[in-house]
Order: C-alpha cells, then structure tokens, then sequence
C-alpha cells in the first residue's frame, strides 16, 4: 500500500468540510482517488444511500460485502434487490475461511461463548484480506449511531488506508428524508424493529427510545464487530481459544 500521512488526512478534511456527501463522492471517485476506492457496505438498513450515491457517480465501484455466514436471510435478498436496482456492477462477496471456521468453529456456535473470536473469524479476517491492496475505503459510518461514532471525522486514518466517512455528519432524519426522494426500498427488518442489522445470532429489535445499535450484542459491553478498530484494539477484541468469554443474555 502507498503510505499516507496525517497532513493527507488534514487537507482532505478541510478541502471537504461542509460539503454533501454525494460531492465528497464525486470528489473522491473522480478527482482524488479515480479506480482505487473500495466502498465497505453491510447491505444494513441505512445502507442504501450511499450505495444510491456510489451509483449515480461509477456504477463500477468496487463494494465489499462480508458474508459471514450467519447473516438474516432477509439481508442477502435485500443485496440481491439492491444490486439489481441499482445496476451495481463490481459487488464482491468475501466469506471467511473455511479452514478458520473449521479449527475453531466447528458447531458454528462460538458466537455463543466467544462473540469477539466469532466477529474475528468471520468478518475481521475477511475484511483484512478483501481490503488487502486497498489504499482508500468507503464506511457508512454515522455519528448519530453514537458511542465511538459520536464524533467522527469525513476522513480518517486507519491502519495505513484512508478511510471515508461520508455520513458523519448526518442525523437520522437526513437518512431517511433520502430514502423518501430517492425511493429507495428498506430492509425487509426495519418493520420488525430492528433498527441496525448484524449477524442473525447477536442482532434483536430497537424498542422506542433506545439508540440505533442497542439492538447489536445486546447486554454486552462490546458496541463494533473489530473492522472500524484499529489492529491493536483488534488484538484486544481477539481473546484466547483457551479462555472463551460467555455471551450474557
């Protein structure tokens, strides 16, 4: 990877301070960074706007989609429709590796006991590698989701890469006001109640009131599978085979 510094970061930062975020895109995708920008998506519930974005600037972006493996079935239909409305020509599905899930996996329960060493396996591992020769990247991260996200920066340097993120500024209100112009359709959950969509086993519905991702690793501490943290909190997140952390109710 090319190496960047934090004087790259300052200057993106304040070329773009104010601007939408379909002209950070257009900026990024056309101007600075043209045929080298992957956009990370989950294909959640909020991430059909910048998806929408993406595509109305390079249908060709490469979008990376992690397929754990345990993800809602509603979730890969939802891809499936998004992809197609959209006219999304360069979706890659990254699973984890089948060696990985074997050695430590096996039952495809370590969710239960392990959540750290789970989200380690089966989304962290893969990002590292779909995002192997990336330079810059694309998050649908929002500071009204709260907790780390609180105050997120537009750009930011993670690990070696610029990482993007385009929504940081926005309210929920704003997310769903594009939803309406734009007519984009909503994740079969949403009606259900859940408000940010994760893996089936460690994901449940928002009662009214609670914050967008209090429905993720309900009653625990942990709040971010490990692909927004850097490497060393990563080390952190990954606790020993030997002394699996139980998963409360």
């Amino acid at each position: 990877m090319t190496a960047i510094s934090q004087s790259r970061i300052d200057e993106l930062n304040a070329k773009y301070m104010g601007k939408h975020p379909q002209e950070i895109l257009r900026g990024v995708l056309l101007d600075d960074f043209p045929g080298e920008v992957s956009l990370v998506s989950s294909f959640g519930t909020e991430s059909a706007v910048l998806l929408h974005m993406v595509a109305q600037i390079d249908r060709g972006t490469d979008v990376v989609f992690i397929n754990t493996g345990k993800l809602f079935g509603e979730t890969l239909r939802y891809r499936n429709d998004l992809v197609a409305r959209l006219k999304l020509l360069a979706v890659r599905s990254i699973m984890p590796k089948p060696a990985l899930l074997a050695a430590s996996d096996p039952k495809g329960i370590l969710w239960a006991d392990n959540t750290n060493r789970c989200c380690y396996i089966r989304k962290v591992e893969p990002m590292a590698r779909a995002l192997k020769d990336v330079n810059v990247w694309i998050s649908g991260r929002k500071g009204f989701h709260g907790g780390g996200r609180s105050k997120l920066p537009v750009f930011e340097l993670s690990d070696g890469r610029i990482k993007i993120n385009p929504l940081a500024n926005w309210a929920q209100n704003d997310v769903e006001a594009y939803f309406a112009v734009h007519d984009l359709p909503h994740h079969p959950l949403e009606e259900d109640g859940y408000k940010s969509v994760g893996c089936m086993p460690c994901t449940s519905p928002v009662a009214e009131g609670e914050d967008v991702r209090s429905g993720r690793w309900r009653g625990q501490e942990k709040t971010e599978c490990g692909i927004h943290v850097s490497k060393m909190g990563v080390r952190k997140l990954q606790p020993s085979l030997a002394t699996p952390r139980s998963r409360t109710a």
